[in-house]
């Protein structure tokens, strides 16, 4: 999925779009995206200007992301629908090393059960084969 049909698909819009290629997407069971690390993020001005480092809070949210993708596809919701995927919770987050500029975050999403409306996912991201955070992510669908 190029970013077109990412945009059709996320509800997220600039400067919060964390996802901007999808390389594989297998309904209900796993993702595989991409977000390419610039310089021109607008959280870099901040974070740190000496030694930019992207938060690992927004690595955790490019991770849900990519796991909304993996729930809005598997559903078949669209964008502009009445629907969110909120994010619940976050478990066993784990950082390994820093994501900076010139990076290109690989994120994985396994789903892992959907009960009670509660979807529960395995994400790690990494760069250049290297982990760089791992996590368990539980999101909800939610009408808006």
């Amino acid at each position: 999925m190029d970013i077109q049909e990412i945009l059709k698909t996320l509800p997220h819009r600039y400067p919060f779009v964390l996802v901007d290629r999808v390389l594989q997407l297998d309904k209900g069971q796993y993702a595989k995206a991409i977000k390419n690390v610039s310089i021109n993020e607008p959280f870099f001005t901040g974070h740190f200007p000496a030694r930019p480092v992207m938060p690992g809070v927004l690595v955790i949210e490019a991770l849900a992301q990519a796991a909304a993708m993996l729930a809005f596809v598997t559903k078949g919701t669209e964008a502009g629908s009445d629907k969110v995927v909120y994010l619940v919770g976050i478990d066993s987050a784990r950082f390994k090393r820093p994501v900076v500029p010139g990076d290109q975050l690989v994120l994985e999403v396994w789903q892992e059960r959907v009960k009670g409306g509660i979807h529960k996912y395995r994400t790690r991201a990494t760069v250049e084969g290297q982990v760089v955070a791992e996590c368990e992510i539980m999101c909800t669908e939610r009408e808006v």
